[in-house]
C-alpha cells in the first residue's frame, strides 16, 4: 500500500479513532447522548463534557501526534538516520525544562497560561542556541551534536531542579507533568498550541523535495538546487515550533515521533518525502489510540500518556530491531 491508499486509509483511520476519543470516556454517556449534546447542544452536563472536555482533548490528540510523527520523519530524513527523533535536537527537554521551572517558581498557579507560556520560551531559547552551536554551514552531524548537547544540559538542570525542590507537591507536580498527559485541557490550550503548530507543519510540509534529493549525499542535493542552509534552518524552526507547542500543553510524550516513521517507511517505497503526510496522519492515530486507553486502562487511575506510549513504542521498536537482524542475516 503505497501513495494515496496509505494516506487515505490513515486518514479514515484517525477520524474512527477521533470519534472513539469523543464517545469513550468516565461520564457513562451514550452514543446517543453523546452525538446529541455535541451537535445539537442538548442537555447541559452532557454538553460540558463533550464540548468542554472531551472535543478538545480529542483535537490536542491529534495536533501533538501529528507534530511528533512529521518531526520525526523529518529529522530521519535530513539526518539520514533512523534513530533521529524530536528529542534529539533538545528542544523537548529545553520545553520541559521551562515547564518545569514555571511549576517550582510557582508561576504555573499564579496563571494558567503561565506554564505553557514558559514551555515556549524554553523550546525558543533551545532553538537559538542550537543554531548557535551549529554555525551557519553546519550539517547534519553538527547539529545532531549541539542537540544531543542541549538535551544533556536541559535534563541535566531539570533534574537539578527536581534535586532541590523543597516543596514535595511541587516535585510531584513536576514528575506527573513531566509523564505527559492530555487529561484536563480545554480549548485554552488548543488556541494556544494551535498557532504554532500550523507554522511549524508548514515549514516541515515544504521539505519533501530537499530530503528526497538527500538520499543522495549533500553534494549531490546542493547541486539540484537545494539550499542545504535554508533546509536546515525550516527544520529545526519547524520542529521547534511544532514539537515546543505540543510539550507546551500536552507534557513530554516519547516514541511517537521514532516508533511512527519506522513502522510506515516501508509502506512508501523509503521515501522521505512521502514518508511525512503519512507520519503525521500516523503520530495522530497513534497518539489518539493511546489517550483512549489511558482512559479504558484503569479508568479510576490517573494513567499518564507518556506513560502508554512508552509501553506501546517499546515493544513495537524492539520487534523491528529483530525484523532487520532476520533481514539482515537472510
Amino acid at each position: 500500500m503505497r501513495g494515496q491508499g496509505l494516506f487515505w486509509a490513515l486518514a479514515l483511520l484517525v477520524v474512527a479513532l477521533f470519534g472513539l476519543s469523543l464517545l469513550i470516556g468516565p461520564a457513562g454517556l451514550s452514543v446517543g447522548d453523546s452525538l446529541s449534546a455535541l451537535l445539537a447542544g442538548r442537555g447541559e452536563a452532557a454538553v460540558l463534557v463533550m464540548r468542554e472536555i472531551r472535543l478538545p482533548r480529542a483535537i490536542l490528540a491529534v495536533l501533538v501526534g501529528a507534530s511528533l510523527g512529521l518531526s520525526g520523519a523529518a529529522l530521519q530524513g535530513y539526518m539520514r538516520n533512523p534513530l533521529a527523533e524530536p528529542g534529539l535536537i533538545g528542544v523537548s527537554s529545553s520545553a520541559a525544562l521551562g515547564a518545569v521551572l514555571a511549576l517550582q517558581t510557582g508561576l504555573a498557579s499564579a496563571h494558567v497560561l503561565a506554564l505553557p507560556a514558559s514551555a515556549l520560551t524554553g523550546a525558543l531559547i533551545a532553538v537559538s542556541l542550537l543554531l548557535l552551536l551549529a554555525g551557519p554551514r553546519g550539517g547534519a552531524f553538527t547539529l545532531i551534536l549541539a542537540g544531543i548537547a542541549l538535551s544533556a544540559l536541559a535534563g541535566a538542570l531539570t533534574q537539578l531542579v527536581l534535586n532541590l525542590s523543597p516543596n514535595p507537591y511541587a516535585t510531584a507536580d513536576i514528575v506527573f507533568w513531566l509523564m505527559g498527559s492530555l487529561a484536563d485541557r480545554s480549548f485554552t490550550h488548543v488556541w494556544l498550541a494551535l498557532p504554532l503548530t500550523l507554522l511549524g507543519w508548514l515549514m516541515l510540509a515544504g521539505l519533501g523535495r530537499g530530503l528526497d534529493a538527500l538520499t543522495l549525499g549533500e553534494d549531490a542535493a546542493a547541486a539540484l538546487g537545494i539550499r542545504l542552509g535554508r533546509m536546515r534552518l525550516a527544520l529545526v524552526l519547524g520542529v521547534a515550533a511544532s514539537v515546543g507547542a505540543g510539550v507546551a500543553v500536552a507534557g513530554a510524550i516519547g516514541f511517537v515521533g521514532l516508533i511512527v516513521p519506522h513502522l510506515l517507511r516501508p509502506l512508501v517505497g523509503a521515501r522521505p518525502g512521502r514518508l511525512l503526510a503519512a507520519s503525521a496522519l500516523g503520530g495522530a492515530a497513534l497518539l489518539l489510540a493511546a489517550d483512549i486507553g489511558v482512559r479504558l486502562v484503569l479508568p479510576d487511575r490517573d494513567l499518564k500518556l507518556g506513560v502508554v506510549t512508552a509501553l506501546i513504542g517499546a515493544p513495537l521498536f524492539i520487534r523491528l530491531i529483530y525484523r532487520t537482524r532476520a533481514e539482515a542475516g537472510a
